[in-house]
């Protein structure tokens, strides 16, 4: 059986520096940031998908309708679900880089005592 660690004496007397952290305002700031952006999204991805799923399952008729030529309302539908995937990785991605990076950026930064 391995020996217990090393105690790092810097702790002993104060928080381990992931708790500061986790309790710190700028880390429920970057949460709320990415919460606020995250959950409404995800919402709207589910709905939207669940829409489709129970239209392709209940409204036959409606998604079998000829759009143009062999192209039906099921097909658009369907070919919107990757479209909107792309889209809302590429959004995400532009506010990470905007919005969440250099909050954590800031916060790593700080707790390796750069700052």
């Amino acid at each position: 059986m391995d020996p217990a660690p090393p105690h790092d004496s810097a702790h002993t007397a104060e928080q381990p520096d992931y708790i500061q952290v986790q309790s710190s305002q700028e880390f429920a700031e970057l949460r709320r940031a990415h919460r606020s952006f995250a959950f409404p999204l995800t919402i709207a991805f589910v709905s939207w998908y669940t829409l489709y799923v129970l239209l392709s399952n209940y409204a036959g008729d409606f998604m079998g309708k000829q759009v143009v030529g062999n192209i039906n309302v099921a097909l658009v539908f369907g070919l919107l679900q990757f479209l909107s995937t792309f889209a809302i990785a590429w959004w995400y991605s532009r506010h990470a880089s905007a919005k969440l990076d250099p909050r954590a950026q800031a916060i790593k930064s700080r707790l390796e005592g750069k700052s």
